[in-house]
């Protein structure tokens, strides 16, 4: 029990910057910038259909108005987690893939930066490499997932509403339509492939 209890109180000092770094490079949690940036993209992404039917399909807004918000929202929580999901699925594939580009860009610009001052050590060198592979990976990775989510959702929406629920009325295609393809997107994103 005293081993355990020692063991512990030794792993709870704090940790350094460099493992503050590595744990959020691993982590799942977005920072609040980029989580603001997904649910105003998933919100927008999720009104598109609302606007489709609202007006193609004729669907009034005093009539259906409720249903669209409980569909828009349920699919704005969907393609959030998707966006979060396939951000983090891609982020250490892109910084491998991203890792010789980096290193070269940022040799370069400690080389330029060496000639003006005094030489700097391997391990600055390396964490800048880090950090700026990190910093690529991570945008790329937002960038792609909001992409992929969005064509995906958009794409399911067309096919389900306009092809496979035709037969089905207007308010009924909205819903399948709609929450369908947000939960094959979240679904997917869940996938390790």
């Amino acid at each position: 029990h005293y081993y355990i209890t020692n063991n512990l109180s030794t792993m709870s000092a704090p940790l350094t910057a460099e493992e503050e770094i590595l744990l959020n490079d691993f982590s799942r949690t977005v920072p609040r910038s980029t989580s603001i940036l997904f649910h105003l993209n998933a919100l927008f992404v999720s009104a598109l259909p609302m606007w489709l039917f609202w007006r193609i399909q004729q669907l009034e807004l005093n009539t259906y108005g409720i249903m669209f918000g409980i569909v828009t929202i349920i699919s704005t929580f969907l393609m959030s987690l998707a966006y979060k999901n396939v951000k983090y699925s891609l982020k250490h594939k892109i910084a491998q893939r991203r890792h010789a580009g980096v290193t070269a860009e940022v040799m370069q610009q400690v080389a330029d930066a060496s000639s003006e001052k005094k030489k700097t050590v391997k391990k600055e060198k390396d964490d800048r490499v880090l950090f700026k592979k990190t910093e690529v990976a991570d945008l790329e990775a937002t960038h792609f997932s909001i992409f992929y989510n969005n064509a995906l959702f958009l794409f399911l929406t067309i096919i389900l509403s306009f092809y496979v629920l035709k037969n089905f009325s207007p308010g009924a295609n909205y819903l399948g339509s709609s929450v369908t393809s947000a939960c094959v997107v979240a679904f997917l994103s869940t996938g390790s492939g």
